[in-house]
């Protein structure tokens, strides 16, 4: 079966007045998406981070057009670093005092054979997806753990961290560690009040995926879908923005499937 996406649901103030920081934000894949969602759910201020400066600034500008410069900041962030991870998160808590949801999206894929992968090809897919991710979810419950209110914590996996895939063994171990990282760090972070949940989209589509992927994948990852068509970025973050409001307070450690693929 075959289907158009629905339209994007009208906002419910689900993060009305809250301050969110989402990284890996730049162009209109899922981080962007997420930054608008937040938004339009009523977020008094979004954070938005990512290596590509000029994306970033350009992102910036569309959403500071539509919802108000006073609500949106950009800060330059690659999540290999760790004094950058610091600094974009320092950034919110400086102009808004508190950071209520941190969404970390930040990944890096590719394809490779694992009798053909370099060291250097595994490391720089574990150190954006899995490394950057807990640099982020460390520095975040550092800020969380004193402020009242406590915090939310979403991390970005994939289905691949349960599904196997041919040449994803790097991307795939890292998104497995994710979900992995997750589950751990919500049991130490509800001992000060903050939940950390992930969600694992199986397939949305984009432009940067459509440059890094071939027709012929592409084509056969959609196959797979019942539906028959590829999630747009803002159905997964609708389920991001679920996880971050007070619709999910019962729910940390968990990984919630944003997918209609099957085997």
């Amino acid at each position: 079966m075959s289907s158009s996406a629905p339209a994007c649901p009208v906002p419910h103030g689900l993060l009305t007045d809250r301050f969110v920081v989402v990284t890996a934000a730049a162009g209109s894949g899922i981080g962007g998406a997420t930054a608008r969602r937040v938004l339009e759910e009523g977020a008094a201020g979004v954070v938005i981070g990512d290596v590509h400066e000029r994306r970033l600034g350009e992102t910036r500008q569309a959403l500071a057009r539509e919802f108000g410069p006073a609500r949106v900041l950009a800060v330059p962030c690659d999540v290999t670093d760790e004094d950058q991870v610091g600094a974009l998160l320092d950034a919110c808590t400086a102009r808004h005092g508190r950071i209520d949801v941190l969404v970390n999206n930040a990944g890096l894929g590719g394809t490779a054979e694992l009798v053909g992968m370099t060291d250097a090809q595994w490391s720089r897919v574990l150190d954006v997806t899995l490394n950057g991710t807990f640099r982020c979810t460390r520095a975040g419950l550092r800020a969380m753990r004193d402020q009242p209110g406590g915090g939310v914590i979403v991390n970005n996996a994939s289905v691949v961290g349960w599904r196997a895939q041919r040449g994803q063994a790097h991307y795939a171990a890292a998104k497995a560690g994710v979900m992995a990282l997750t589950r751990c760090a919500a049991l130490e972070a509800a001992d000060f009040g903050v939940r950390v949940n992930a969600v694992s989209p199986s397939l949305a589509m984009h432009p940067h995926l459509a440059k890094v992927t071939t027709p012929e994948l592409l084509e056969e990852l959609t196959s797979r879908e019942a539906f028959g068509r590829y999630a747009q970025p803002w159905e997964v973050a609708n389920v991001i923005v679920f996880l971050a409001s007070d619709y999910a307070s019962y729910m940390t450690g968990e990984t919630v499937a944003v997918s209609s693929q099957h085997p």
